[in-house]
């Protein structure tokens, strides 16, 4: 998939902390209607260790992108309102900066009625057994959980995969609203760049895209 970096990503895998009120970004699109219900600023965090064979995202494994102000994200997802409906945390693997989710999801609750929805690869359990995680998601309405699966590839209704779960923390999103959302996206930018996301299998859309390069 082909995202707009907020900086630039070091050498190294694996996660480590980004700084008091920063994280490790790997790519922000204001709006987009792929990765959720309605339009939506969406937040790809650069870093994840969980390594699930086939995963849609493998650029935003490594850890190491130049620390941004959890802040300067908030208010650049507030800018765009009224036109979005809410906001994706995604990745890379969000819970694995959870001190940082956690402040960007409060400060999106407090602002106003945008909904949050977190993609993660931890599961439910996983989550409730870790304060830090717990903490994170504690202002989210949705988080749909569990590792990807190659072998049981769903790629839709903002599920990878069939075994991961739509965990509902509030009623503001329902299955119907999931269903809707489009299962892939392409934005081209004012400067010629091109954006491909959602939850497609990737291979044969980026062959038809090989003119924009995606990666």
């Amino acid at each position: 998939m082909a995202l707009t970096r907020p900086g630039p990503a070091g050498p190294g895998s694996g996660v480590g902390p980004a700084g008091g009120g920063c994280w490790q970004l790997h790519a922000v699109l204001p709006r987009s209607r792929a990765n959720g219900p309605g339009a939506r600023f969406t937040v790809w965090l650069q870093g994840c260790s969980l390594g699930c064979p086939g995963c849609f995202n493998p650029t935003t494994h490594p850890a190491g992108a130049e620390p941004v102000p959890v802040r300067e994200t908030v208010a650049a997802a507030l800018a765009e309102r009224p036109g979005i409906d809410g906001v994706t945390l995604t990745g890379g693997e969000p819970l694995q900066q959870p001190a940082a989710v956690a402040e960007f999801c409060a400060a999106i609750r407090a602002a106003g009625d945008l909904g949050i929805i977190v993609l993660t690869g931890y599961d439910r359990a996983e989550i409730e057994a870790d304060p830090a995680r717990s903490a994170a998601v504690a202002d989210a309405d949705l988080v749909i959980a569990g590792r990807y699966e190659r072998r049981r590839h769903l790629g839709s209704g903002l599920r990878g995969s069939t075994n991961k779960a739509c965990w509902a923390r509030t009623g503001r999103y329902r299955p119907a609203d999931l269903a809707a959302v489009p299962e892939t996206e392409i934005v081209i930018g004012v400067d010629g760049e091109v954006t491909v996301t959602g939850m497609a299998a990737a291979p044969a859309l980026r062959r038809t895209l090989a003119a924009g390069r995606p990666r």
